[in-house]
């Protein structure tokens, strides 16, 4: 965890962000490819924009959280074949305290 705790001299809350999320995705061993919003093509706009980097990471479907889809522009993602839907965890296991988790 030092490389987190690093982070913090930095000042920066998106240096905490990235160190933390790739810390936690190595631990969970995942070996995915991390993409960053700079360097996918992308129109302006709130929605449209992640509607965006999500079909240029080559997304099917965008979670939202409940809370953001109560605010979420879908009709960018239908234009583009992706489906919007709500992320619900699993009521199983470690994911059954799922709501109270977070990770930043």
């Amino acid at each position: 965890m030092g490389p987190v705790l690093d982070a913090f001299t930095t000042g920066r809350t998106a240096t905490v962000a990235e160190i933390s999320t790739r810390v936690l995705l190595d631990l969970l061993g995942w070996k995915g490819q991390i993409l960053t919003s700079s360097q996918l093509p992308s129109q302006p706009g709130r929605f449209v924009r992640l509607a965006d980097s999500s079909a240029a990471a080559g997304a099917r479907a965008y979670l939202c959280g409940t809370g953001g889809m109560t605010y979420l522009g879908p009709a960018p993602f239908a234009a583009r074949n992706i489906v919007a839907a709500p992320f619900r965890a699993p009521l199983i296991n470690i994911c059954s305290s799922g709501s109270q988790l977070s990770a930043l």
